[in-house]
Order: structure tokens, then C-alpha cells, then sequence
């Protein structure tokens, strides 16, 4: 196998400029739920005291040392063995990455994804969780192979003529390589790695008590959901077969438009562990290559990358959500192609049309609608100030129209401000509109790589147009109309039984009197017309609440009325 190995690298040698080196990865026993448990709590104890130390050390010339001062002083000697000496002296957010880091793989990905939340994070955070490794130690070739043919159940000279022996990248859950099929197609091979998964359930369940304990220290920044919602995605990304299931489905939504590309999957080489996807021969958007483009090709990458963000946004509701420079290719024929699809964002219905709705309000000046929408879409604590948080973001999105380019003031960046701005107002949004903010401003900045200084808000509000409208097309209407009538005709169906049960109920609290033994009949009537008609419309869509709460109210009252 070696020989054969060694023949197959001399047929496809590494260039040296493209060499990356990676450390090894020692291979251990994934600890159990008790030896994880008390690790992780060393750690965050010496973050604890660490953050004194930090502040101690930095401690303002001239300010004065009052008891405060004296007191952290004192409550560090007995915890001095917590305290790693080479991060004694720095500052907290260094230690905070530095303490992930030695925790480990699940810890590093939650550092990247905490890393988004500006929204909740001090800024002094949030960009040093940006410095978090992105290139992990890596199993041995030998041990790779050995998890290809575990998790495939096949040898694997019965798949792939050729593996590249050096890594394509490695991060926290999975290592890539380089590989051609038996029938000479060239495709990446992405394999989890060894123990990881067993590794990300006891860490998960580690975290989520963990986020228990803060929902009682600061329920204000809602820690509880927002590990939940890290726990979710990271538990998902460790299985591959989702990731294939992702390339798919936004193959299909694209299937229109040529020129973005998804890679194709072999689901006969793939598995939960081992994931076979087809190789794109692009070059990045922040290459010398690249550069190289005339403006008018340029230019076309720009506005089929805004349209194909915008959909997946506004229109698909499910988008890609770890998109970065790295993640997005420039192929032959000018074409966008995007890889690494584990990572991706769900709209729900109403929360995209409010989405769709604050995002066209924004690129066509419409302020005040902006706000509106965006403060709908927020989860206002129990302290909460909607009405403040509103008249601020008003306010935000009428500065950005004075100064929408990248440079000064990017939709991306007015929208990640709006929703940082929350945190003040006690204002908080889904994880989703954070994975959304990223996606624009990742567009943006390479938009701004390929094209300095291109106008944000025209190519968006010509993309967003075409969406906005194309939900009113009689098809659309239609097909809405039609996904709706499983749900009319129950309703319909159960009129009969609706009308029958509301007389019978009418009929037996609706006081009779013995000379006028047809009195009370006409309510009774109508009452049971209200009732009916209420339930109709609360069967078709519940948004009509206004309306069926009336009939209902109404029937309510006649029930209740006395002579």
C-alpha cells in the first residue's frame, strides 16, 4: 500500500507554495461525562481568577486601591494553582481563546460561532475569538484511510484510484484530502475525525448545564438559548450525510441559474463519518487570480453573487451560514461556486417575509418601515423597550443611506449594528439573524475585493426587488392558495358538525320563557353563524386573529346575555 501510495503522489506531486503544515494529532480515549466535566471546570474556574489577575494587572496608573483592589488581591492566593502562569498577564479576551483552545475541538467551534455575536459579546471579545485556530493537528494517512474504509465498510482500492497523502485543511470535526475515483473523477474526501462525535455529546451536555447556571446569573443575554442553539448546529455538522443532504437541496433551489455551483455528491462513497463531494478547480476571491478579471467579469460575479444570497435569504429561506472568503470559488466560465455546506440557516416562513420585508424596506430608503420590521422580528425580555429600540434603529438606517458603500457604512455592517443595538434595549434575535449577518457582510467584503467601492445598495436593491415582487406572480399566489386548501377543506368538512354543536350548546344555556317560546332562536341563530364563521377563519391562516377573536367574542356574549 505504501509503494502504491508513494507512486500515486510522484504522478500528482504537491507543489511546495501550496504545502501546508499541520502538527499531529495525538490520538487519545475520549474522557468520560465526570473526567470531562471536572476538566472543563478547571478551566473555567482559572478564567475566573484569570480575569482578576487581568484586571489587577492592568490595573489604571493613578486609580485609586481602595478595599475593591485588596479584596481580588486576597481571594487569588488560594486559587494561585488554578492559574496558568503564561496566561497570568494577559489580557481576558486572550485568555478566554487560550482557554478554549487547550479544551479542545467542541470549545474551539463554540468560540467561532460566539465569535458572530456581536450582538451580545463585547467587541473586544468577539475579535479576539477571531484568532481562534482554524487549522487543527491532523490524523496520520495510514489512520485516515482506516477511518474511509470504517466508515464506507469497502477497501479502498475499490473506490478511489488516487488519496493525496498531505491534507487539503483541517478543522475542528472533520480533515480533507484530495482524491480521484476508480472512473478518473476528481472529488474531495471529508472524513470526521476519530472520537469526535462521542467527544461533542458529553461537551454538549456539559454546556447546556452550563448555560443553566448562567440563565440564573444573566438571563438578560439569554445564555441558555443561545448554547442551545450552538449545541444544535455542532451536533448536526458531525454528520455528514446532513451536509450531503444540504448540497443537494441547494442544487435544486439553483437549478435555474448556471452559473452558481454546488459541488456534487457521490452518495455511494459517502456515509455519516465520510462525506465524497466533487472537486471544484476554482481559484479564491482574495487570490492574485482573481485579480487578474476584467471589471466587466467582475462585475458579473458581484451581481450573480448578490442574487443568489439575496434567494437563499429571502426567497428559499435556507442559506448558507459559515460563508467566508474560503468558502466561495471563482470556476471556469465565471462562475460562483460555493463548498462546505455543513453549516447552514432555516427561515421559518414568518420570519423570512419579515426578514424579506425589513431588507427591501432598507435598500429602498423606506426607514421607518425598517424598524418597524426588524422590531418584530426581535424577542423583547421582560424589561424590554421596543418602542426605543425602534425609533433607534429609524434613526441608524437613515445614516446609512447618506453613506451606503462598504467603506463607510455597509448594509451588512448597519444590519449587525441594529441587532448589537438590542442587547441595550433588552431587545434579542435568533441565531439565524446572526448567521445572516454574516452571509451579507462576507458578500460585501469580497464584492469589495473583486470591485473597490461598489455601490451595496444598488446591486441589492435590484436583487431584492426581483424577490420582493416575485411572491405577488399569480403562480406564487396560487401555489400558496393551493398549499392552504388541505386545511379549507377540513374546515369545510367540519362545518356541519361545528354548526350542530354550537345550537345544541346555544340551545341549552339561552334562557327560554313560557310565553314566548320562540325567543332567544334569532341569537341562538346567529351566535352559532359567529361561532362558525370564527372557526373557519382560524382554520385558514391563525394571522386573521383579529377578526375570528371578534366572531367568537361576539358568540360569547350572546351566550351570556340574560333577559
Amino acid at each position: 500500500m505504501q509503494a502504491r501510495q508513494t507512486a500515486q503522489l510522484a504522478e500528482h506531486p504537491i507543489q511546495p507554495e501550496m504545502t501546508i503544515s499541520f502538527e499531529q494529532l495525538e490520538e487519545k480515549a475520549v474522557p468520560g461525562l465526570l473526567r470531562r466535566c471536572v476538566t472543563t471546570s478547571r478551566h473555567l474556574a482559572g478564567l475566573a481568577m484569570g480575569a482578576l489577575a487581568a484586571m489587577i494587572h492592568h490595573w489604571q496608573p493613578g486609580r485609586p486601591r481602595g478595599a475593591f483592589y485588596w479584596l481580588m488581591r486576597l481571594s487569588l492566593i488560594p486559587t494561585a494553582r488554578l492559574l496558568n502562569k503564561d496566561l497570568l498577564h494577559l489580557r481576558f479576551p486572550v485568555q478566554f481563546r487560550r482557554r478554549l483552545e487547550f479544551l479542545g475541538p467542541t470549545y474551539i467551534k463554540l468560540g467561532q460561532v460566539l465569535s458572530l455575536r456581536e450582538d451580545i459579546l463585547p467587541q473586544a471579545i468577539t475579535e479576539e475569538l477571531k484568532n481562534l485556530l482554524d487549522r487543527l493537528p491532523v490524523v496520520t494517512f495510514d489512520r485516515y484511510q482506516e477511518l474511509i474504509v470504517d466508515g464506507l465498510k469497502r477497501p479502498i482500492h475499490e473506490m478511489f484510484a488516487w488519496i493525496d497523502a498531505e491534507p487539503l485543511g483541517s478543522a475542528s470535526i472533520a480533515q480533507i484530502h484530495r482524491a480521484r475515483t476508480l472512473a478518473g473523477e476528481e472529488v474531495i474526501l471529508k472524513v470526521v475525525k476519530p472520537g469526535i462525535r462521542k467527544m461533542l455529546e458529553t461537551d454538549a451536555i456539559l454546556i447546556m448545564m452550563l448555560g443553566r447556571v448562567l440563565q440564573f446569573i444573566l438571563p438578560q443575554y439569554q445564555p441558555r438559548l443561545v448554547l442551545q442553539e450552538f449545541t444544535d448546529y455542532t451536533l448536526r455538522e458531525a454528520d455528514l450525510r446532513l451536509e450531503a443532504d444540504n448540497a443537494e437541496n441547494f442544487a435544486a433551489n439553483f437549478s435555474d441559474m448556471d452559473d452558481i455551483c454546488f459541488p456534487r455528491i457521490y452518495r455511494e462513497f459517502s456515509s455519516e463519518t465520510v462525506l465524497c463531494m466533487e472537486f471544484f478547480d476554482g481559484v479564491k476571491p482574495d487570490s492574485v487570480a482573481a485579480k487578474t478579471l476584467t471589471k466587466d467579469e467582475r462585475e458579473h460575479l458581484i451581481h450573480r453573487g448578490a442574487a443568489a444570497i439575496v434567494r437563499m435569504l429571502y426567497q428559499d429561506g435556507f442559506f448558507h451560514a459559515d460563508l467566508h472568503p474560503g468558502n466561495l470559488m471563482i470556476l471556469p466560465g465565471n462562475k460562483c461556486g460555493f463548498i462546505d455546506l455543513g453549516m447552514v440557516g432555516r427561515f421559518e416562513d414568518s420570519l423570512r417575509q419579515k426578514m424579506m420585508y425589513y431588507y427591501y424596506s432598507l435598500v429602498i430608503g423606506d426607514a421607518v418601515s425598517a424598524a418597524r420590521y426588524l422590531t418584530a422580528v426581535a424577542r423583547p425580555a421582560a424589561d424590554g423597550r421596543p418602542r426605543e429600540f425602534q425609533r433607534a434603529v429609524e434613526d441608524a438606517a437613515r445614516r446609512w443611506h447618506r453613506s451606503a458603500n462598504f467603506h463607510d457604512f455597509s448594509i451588512g455592517r448597519l444590519i449587525m449594528n441594529s441587532v448589537t443595538m438590542g442587547a441595550k434595549y433588552r431587545m434579542y434575535f435568533p441565531m439565524e439573524m446572526v448567521l445572516m449577518t454574516k452571509a451579507l457582510i462576507t458578500f460585501e467584503g469580497v464584492g469589495n475585493m473583486l470591485l473597490p467601492g461598489f455601490n451595496v445598495a444598488e446591486v441589492s436593491r435590484k436583487e431584492i426587488t426581483k424577490v420582493f415582487f416575485s411572491q405577488f406572480h399569480p403562480l406564487s399566489l396560487l401555489k400558496k392558495g393551493l398549499r392552504e386548501t388541505p386545511e379549507l377543506l377540513d374546515a369545510l368538512a367540519k362545518t356541519p358538525m361545528l354548526i350542530t354543536h354550537s345550537l345544541k350548546v346555544l340551545e341549552d344555556v339561552t334562557p327560554q320563557q313560557a310565553h314566548h317560546p320562540l325567543k332567544g332562536l334569532g341569537a341562538s341563530i346567529f351566535g352559532g353563524f359567529c361561532l362558525m364563521s370564527g372557526s373557519v377563519m382560524m382554520a385558514i391562516d391563525k394571522a386573521l386573529w383579529l377578526p375570528y377573536s371578534l366572531l367568537f367574542g361576539m358568540a360569547l356574549l350572546l351566550i351570556l346575555r340574560r333577559d
